[in-house]
C-alpha cells in the first residue's frame, strides 16, 4: 500500500484554475470505491462540510463521507434544513452539498433545492437510491408511494436542477458523477445525484487512477461580439445625462464583484444596488448612493441573514461596514429558510459571526436545527422577532390563519441547549433591554450562540412591509380578464 497525495486541476471559486490537493491517505485498489470517489471529489471542489440526514439507502455512502479526512459530516434534524444549510454554505464557500435518502428524503429536501436553483447556487444534492438490482424489476420498495416506478423523485428534480445523474451501474459512475459536479460549478445551479445503495462499497478501475483528471474550461466570450457590445454600451452611456450603475444578484453568479467595483472606479458613475444584491458591493464606496428599493453591532467580521418577511425590509436599512456580508432569499422567499442557511453559512465561514433576524412564524418551521448549531459550536446571534403570527401575510390578506400558537422561544432554546455546549438566551420587551442584550451578546457571550427573543406588537411592522403587502394584495386580487 502506497501513500500518495492526489493533485488535480479544478476551477477555484473565483473562476481561475488552480491546483487543489486531496487528503493524504493510504491508497489501495480495495479503497478505490465509488463512495471514496464521491468523498474525494467533494473535498477537491472546496466542500469540507456536508449536511445530511441518514436513511437506509444512504448509510453505506455516509460511512465513506465520515471516513474522508477532509470532510465533516453534519447531521441535521430534517432534510429541509439540510438543504437550507447547503444553500447557506454555498453562499459563503461557493458550493455546498447535502445527502439524503430516496424519495422520503429527496421529496423533503426538494423545496430547499428549488430555492437554491432560484438563487443560482451550486448545491450538490446526493440521494441514496434503491439497490441496483431492483431497477427494471417492477418491484415495489419501501419509502416510495407504492408504485414500481423509481423515476418519480428524478422527475420532480428535473425542473429545479441543471443536471441529473442516476448511478446504478459502476461502468459509467465515474463519468456521471464528475459531469454532475462540473455542471453544478459551471452553471452555478443545483444538481441531483442518485447513488444505488449497494454501490458505494464496490471498487472499480476507473476510481483508482491518481490523480484523476478533473478540470473546468473557463467560459470564453466571443471576442468580436464582446467588442461590439462594449462599443455600443459606451456610445449609449456617453449620451446619457445622469447614468447610474445598479448592482444585481447575478454579480455573484458571474463572480464579477471585483470587476464591477473596478468599473465603478473607472467611470465615476453613482452606484445603487438591488435588494437581492445587498452585500455584493461595498457600501462605504464613495460612489454608493443606496439600495434601490424605491449599527445595532455590524463589522467586517459579521454577516447578516434576513428571513423572509418583515426582516427583509428592516434589514435593508442597515448600513453595512466594509467586509460585512448580507444574505436573504429574495426570489424564492421560503419562510424558515434562514435557520438552515444560518447553520450552513456559519459552518462555511468560521471567520465570520452570523447575525440572523427571524420571525416567529418562520422559526416554527425549522427551529430544530438550533441544536445542530450548538453541537457545531457556532456563535451566531439570532434575533427572534415575536409578533404572534405571519405579519407579512397579514398585510397581504388577514385572517385567523395568520395567528400562530405562541411559544416560549427562549425556554425552547434552553431546552434544546440542555447544558451541552455554549448557548445564551434572553427575552426583551423594550429598547433598553435590547441594548443590554446586544452588549452581552457581543462581549462576555461572544463565544456563545446567542438567542434574543424580541417581543413586539402584532401591528408593529415597517412602512415598507405595509406598502409591499398592499401591492401584492392588489396584484393577487385582480379580476379575471373577460373572455
Amino acid at each position: 500500500m502506497d501513500t500518495k497525495v492526489a493533485s488535480v486541476d479544478v476551477a477555484s471559486l473565483d473562476g481561475e484554475v488552480s491546483s487543489v490537493k486531496t487528503s493524504v491517505v493510504p491508497i489501495s485498489h480495495s479503497e478505490s470505491t465509488l463512495g471514496r470517489h464521491i468523498a474525494r471529489r467533494l473535498v477537491q471542489i472546496g466542500v469540507s462540510d456536508v449536511f445530511s440526514v441518514p436513511g437506509d439507502f444512504n448509510l453505506a455512502l455516509l460511512d465513506y463521507l465520515v471516513a474522508e479526512p477532509g470532510l465533516n459530516l453534519i447531521g441535521c434534524c430534517n432534510e429541509l434544513n439540510a438543504g437550507y444549510a447547503a444553500d447557506g454554505y454555498a453562499r459563503s464557500r461557493g458550493v455546498g452539498a447535502c445527502v439524503v435518502t430516496f424519495t422520503v428524503g429527496g421529496l423533503s429536501v426538494i423545496n430547499a433545492i428549488a430555492g437554491a436553483y432560484s438563487e443560482n447556487l451550486p448545491v450538490i444534492c446526493i440521494v441514496g437510491g434503491p439497490n441496483s438490482n431492483d431497477y427494471g424489476t417492477n418491484r415495489i420498495i419501501h419509502h416510495t408511494v407504492g408504485l414500481p416506478d423509481f423515476t418519480q423523485e428524478l422527475r420532480c428534480f428535473q425542473t429545479i436542477t441543471c443536471f441529473q445523474a442516476v448511478v446504478n451501474d459502476l461502468e459509467d459512475a465515474h463519468e456521471l458523477i464528475d459531469k454532475a459536479i462540473s455542471t453544478a460549478l459551471t452553471e452555478s445551479r443545483p444538481v441531483y445525484i442518485s447513488i444505488s445503495c449497494n454501490l458505494p462499497t464496490i471498487s472499480h478501475p476507473t476510481f483508482s487512477r491518481e490523480p484523476i483528471p478533473f478540470s473546468l474550461s473557463p467560459k470564453l466570450s466571443n471576442k468580436m461580439g464582446l467588442e461590439a457590445a462594449i462599443e455600443a454600451a459606451a456610445e449609449f452611456l456617453n449620451k446619457a445625462v445622469k447614468p447610474v450603475m445598479v448592482a444585481g444578484p447575478k454579480l455573484r453568479v458571474a463572480k464579477a464583484c471585483d470587476e464591477f467595483i473596478e468599473l465603478a472606479d473607472s467611470c465615476g458613475y453613482p452606484v445603487a444596488q438591488m435588494p437581492s444584491a445587498k452585500g455584493l458591493f461595498p457600501e462605504e464606496h464613495p460612489r454608493f448612493i443606496g439600495t434601490y428599493w424605491g449599527v445595532n453591532m455590524l463589522s467586517g467580521d459579521t454577516v447578516v441573514i434576513a428571513e423572509t418577511g418583515d426582516s427583509w425590509f428592516n434589514c435593508q436599512k442597515l448600513k453595512l461596514p466594509k467586509g460585512c456580508g448580507y444574505e436573504f432569499q429574495m426570489q424564492y422567499g421560503s419562510i424558515g429558510w434562514s435557520v438552515g442557511a444560518t447553520l450552513g453559512y456559519a459552518q462555511a465561514a468560521s471567520d465570520k459571526r452570523v447575525i440572523a433576524c427571524i420571525g416567529d412564524g418562520s422559526f416554527q418551521m425549522t427551529a430544530q436545527d438550533i441544536s445542530t448549531m450548538i453541537r457545531c459550536g457556532q456563535n451566531n446571534i439570532i434575533f427572534l422577532i415575536n409578533n404572534g403570527g405571519y405579519t407579512i401575510e397579514v398585510e397581504i390578506h388577514d385572517g385567523p390563519y395568520n395567528v400562530i400558537k405562541n411559544w416560549n422561544y427562549t425556554a425552547l432554546v434552553d431546552a434544546i441547549h440542555n447544558d451541552e455546549g455554549k448557548c445564551w438566551t434572553s427575552k426583551v420587551f423594550c429598547e433598553e433591554e435590547l441594548v443590554r442584550a446586544i452588549e452581552t451578546a457581543t462581549k462576555e457571550k461572544k463565544d456563545c450562540l446567542c438567542f434574543i427573543e424580541v417581543i413586539v406588537h402584532r401591528a408593529d411592522s415597517s412602512k415598507s412591509t405595509l406598502e409591499w403587502g398592499a401591492r401584492v394584495a392588489a396584484a393577487s386580487g385582480r379580476a379575471p380578464n373577460p373572455q
